[in-house]
């Protein structure tokens, strides 16, 4: 019996906001991560629409920056485009470096119907962390906030 894809909030002595996301596979597990975003960033996900498509290709050393730099992308494009997105396919490979090609689908900030929860200026390396475990795979990260 695997596990199901989800995400948990971890309490902290900072400002900063940690979550740990755990799914049967790599893939759901980076997918898990960027709903946790969407969550922190804006406080009932669920009503973010599937209208715009951003696809993404990134290649980092490890799996640990892979993760930082998918995420801070998201950021960016909330940011930059006023883009909420929800994973739609991610796809990982490593062989001697580490490279995502993802799917992401949602649509611009629209203040009468998204209400945002905080705002994530970027994702950090403290506590990064992408691990296999006897279940799946775990992933865990801060948010500046």
């Amino acid at each position: 019996m695997g596990v199901a894809p989800g995400f948990e909030f971890i309490e902290g002595a900072t400002s900063d906001l940690t979550f740990r996301a755990q799914a049967p596979t790599l893939e759901a597990a980076f997918a898990a991560a960027a709903q946790a975003l969407l969550a922190a960033t804006v406080e009932e996900p669920e009503t973010v629409e599937r209208s715009e498509c951003r696809c993404l290709l990134l290649e980092e050393p490890d799996l640990e920056l892979l993760l930082a730099r998918f995420l801070n992308e998201l950021v960016y494009l909330r940011d930059a485009e006023d883009l909420l997105l929800h994973p739609e396919r991610v796809e990982i490979a490593c062989d001697g470096s580490a490279r995502l090609s993802a799917e992401l689908i949602g649509e611009r900030i629209d203040s009468n119907r998204h209400h945002l929860a905080s705002d994530v200026k970027a994702v950090t390396v403290h506590g990064l962390r992408v691990a296999k475990t006897t279940n799946g795979w775990t992933t865990q990260a801060t948010l500046d906030v």
